[in-house]
């Protein structure tokens, strides 16, 4: 019973959707502004740094939440598979009909529960980047390239590098137009320093 329920409230907690809630506190569907995505990337762009950090922070949380709940109420492997319905969960929400954002916040959260040494070297790598290049996609590409070579360099046991390695390839396939505009040199970056802004964006492209 217990088993059941730590991937039950994996997969509620993941998709709670912060972005999605943020935005309708300030009059605004992100589902329709910007990339379309109800990520904290787009959340930065469109709502504002403030509240973008706040939704990062949720998604976060609620990654992080997941997993410990479901330690607390079972044994491996049960806790990594909440980690994987806690991914689930953010990427399909049952709350918006399935469709949510990319699951970078939400899997760095699993990886502080789960993976605590690897998420010492990938949180710091994730931010140097963002703050070099100002392209958030860039740095969590990297960071799910790294994921899976640092589990294994730390020595996880083999049900932990399942994981890592499907939440990685979730992140890159969820990140397909991203790589194609990075290729390009359209990649989108973020304003660290600029207000948020409040002006209508054009309506989302395909797989944006």
């Amino acid at each position: 019973m217990n088993d059941a329920l730590a991937l039950a409230i994996g997969y509620l907690f993941g998709s709670i959707p912060f972005g999605y809630l943020a935005g309708r506190v300030k009059g605004v569907d992100l589902r329709t502004r910007g990339s379309g995505n109800i990520g904290a990337a787009n959340a930065f762009r469109e709502l504002g740094r403030g509240w973008g950090i706040a939704v990062m922070v949720g998604d976060i949380g609620k990654g992080v939440a997941g997993v410990l709940i479901a330690g607390a109420l079972t044994e491996d492997p049960w806790p990594i598979l909440a980690g994987a319905a806690v991914m689930l969960g953010a990427i399909f929400p049952v709350w918006l009909g399935f469709r949510g954002g990319k699951g970078v916040a939400a899997a760095g959260g699993v990886t502080i529960g789960l993976f605590p040494l690897v998420s010492a070297l990938l949180i710091p790598l994730w931010v140097l980047i963002v703050l070099t290049t100002r392209i958030t996609s860039l740095a969590s590409i990297t960071a799910a390239i790294a994921f899976t070579p640092l589990a294994a360099a730390f020595g996880y046991d083999w049900q932990y590098l399942l994981l890592a390695a499907a939440m990685s390839a979730l992140v890159l396939v969820r990140h397909r137009a991203n790589i194609r505009r990075l290729l390009a040199g359209k990649e989108p970056r973020i304003a660290l320093r600029r207000p948020g802004r409040t002006a209508p964006s054009p309506p989302p492209g395909p797989n944006a």
